[in-house]
């Protein structure tokens, strides 16, 4: 693991919680997009040494609906920035690590990524998150 890159916070409304980071705290939105592997829409927002991703989901399915469903708004994951999503993965079911999925799966800016049982995480969801070669 290499730096946590990015928080990931579940929202209901994206461009109400975007004011709030931008106008209210006066961090600045780096980009929007839409994931539709993930069924959200996504806001990067910069804070300095870490990135804060807020996720509004695009329909009632899929991890962030669930999330706000059980949980309400608020932290969903840290994700942690990684050279090699494979290898890391790997290594990580040989420690008996448990994973979401067997593969990575396609993410915010052409990511990778891959999320660790939270079972096996004390309660938190991390994610394994390797970027583009865009550089994203």
């Amino acid at each position: 693991m290499e730096k946590i890159d990015h928080i990931g916070i579940a929202v209901n409304n994206l461009d109400e919680r975007i004011t709030y980071y931008t106008e209210t705290l006066g961090l600045k939105l780096l980009k929007i997009e839409e994931v539709p592997s993930q069924n959200v829409r996504v806001a990067f927002i910069d804070a300095g040494n870490v990135h804060i991703e807020l996720l509004e989901p695009l329909s009632a399915e899929g991890a962030i609906y669930n999330h706000i469903q059980k949980r309400g708004e608020g932290i969903q994951h840290i994700a942690f920035e990684v050279p090699d999503i494979y290898h890391k993965m790997s290594e990580l079911r040989e420690k008996g690590v448990r994973l979401l999925s067997e593969e990575p799966v396609p993410g915010a800016g052409g990511s990778k990524a891959a999320f660790l049982h939270p079972k096996d995480s004390f309660g938190v969801l991390y994610e394994l998150y390797e970027k583009s070669d865009k550089g994203e």
